[in-house]
């Protein structure tokens, strides 16, 4: 029971994979497009049995680059769509992303992310794609990525994802692994009053004055849905504000830094990170996901034993919270960037950062998590 609202809360175990599934039909979500793969299946199993009941759509496509495709088509006739993956499946994704983010059609990419590369480690923790859903697709576009480490935290990641998607006109990743997927642990589901939906803009103009990515409603222009009245072309080529292709050197310009304008203009709107202990620290920890319920516990113990250790967690990784960073790195002696991958995250912290004190990874690529005095002895070898 929440005394401040007087409303009672539904409490349930459940692992992290049912609380997406869950917490995206909260949020509205009415297609789910998808193929089977470990350890994400769980998302999509429940999503087939969920989705009819509230009258939505399930479609198991026959390979991960169909289901990506599906997702768009289902975005496009005004649904919220989602699709789950894993490693080898997001990387198939990735053309077809490029195309969402073209055409700007919101939708939902949920990575519960494995070792790998290639067939790797299907159903051991892996935290080595946050790289490739900054760069994965080719080409300048937006990118936002979303990287909850609590249960709690699973549930309303996943409903920020689909007001981002809807708000921003673009994909919007949600990055979780296998630790996280599988976890179970207690969660109070938020009541539906305590929490905002946003829908997409739509137009209000006659059909027949009605251009898809007309500049003048600013950056993001509304979006009709198919079947509704409105006829408008979609491309992945450059095009103009009819849709239909164009080779103007002006248009594609202005129209990729828009693209690009959208959402970075907005970060301070959306941007969420977590601190620890940050306010008169020595030595820094930088991390997401998972890891950083281990390095909670390293810096509590690291506090135990004298060291002034704290924690910086972007749960928006990307964009990544860059000034935030700077300003917590001015007066430090030293940075630890632990991730379960052998070094990804630690290069964006060595460009952001504002020192010249070390940084220093703590990897792990075998399927085992890093646990906390893995980070506590890095600690104190800065120290």
């Amino acid at each position: 029971m929440d005394k401040n609202k007087n409303i009672e809360r539904k409490v349930v175990f459940w692992p992290g994979n049912i609380i997406v599934a869950e917490a995206a039909i909260a949020a509205g979500c009415r297609f789910f497009g998808g193929y089977p793969i470990t350890p994400s299946s769980e998302i999509a199993h429940v999503m087939s049995k969920r989705l009819p009941e509230v009258k939505g759509k399930f479609i198991q496509m026959e390979d991960e680059i169909a289901a990506m495709g599906a997702v768009i088509g289902a975005s496009l006739t005004g649904m919220k769509a989602m699709t789950a993956t894993s490693g080898p499946g997001f990387s198939l994704k990735q053309e077809n992303i490029g195309y969402a983010c073209m055409i700007e059609a919101p939708c939902v990419v949920v990575n519960v992310m494995r070792g790998g590369p290639s067939t790797g480690l299907p159903t051991a923790i892996g935290q080595s794609d946050i790289m490739q859903a900054r760069w994965g697709t080719h080409g300048d576009r937006p990118v936002i990525a979303l990287t909850p480490a609590y249960s709690d935290e699973v549930y309303s990641e996943t409903i920020r994802a689909f007001n981002l998607a809807e708000k921003f006109r673009t994909p919007v990743f949600l990055l979780i692994d296998e630790v996280l997927g599988h976890l179970s642990e207690r969660l109070e589901i938020p009541d539906p009053s305590e929490y905002e939906l946003i829908e997409r803009p739509r137009p209000t103009v006659k059909p027949e004055d009605y251009n898809p990515y007309d500049p003048s409603f600013g950056d993001v222009p509304p979006i009709a849905d198919y079947f509704s009245g409105y006829r408008y072309h979609t491309t992945g080529l450059n095009h103009d504000m009819t849709g239909f292709p164009t080779t103007s050197q002006e248009l594609g310009q202005s129209e990729q830094e828009r693209m690009i304008r959208k959402v970075m203009s907005k970060v301070d709107e959306f941007e969420s990170y977590e601190e620890y202990m940050t306010e008169d620290a020595d030595i820094l920890i930088v991390t997401f996901g998972s890891t950083a319920r281990a390095a909670m516990v390293a810096v509590s113990d690291a506090r135990a034993a004298g060291i002034k250790a704290g924690l910086f967690r972007p749960i928006t990784l990307w964009p990544f919270p860059e000034d935030k960073l700077r300003e917590l790195s001015k007066n430090i002696k030293g940075i630890v960037v632990p991730e379960a991958n052998l070094g990804q995250l630690i290069y964006e912290i060595q460009r952001v950062a504002h020192c010249d004190a070390p940084i220093v990874g703590v990897n792990k690529v075998g399927g085992v998590p890093i646990y906390p005095n893995e980070i506590l002895v890095k600690i104190k070898e800065l120290v």
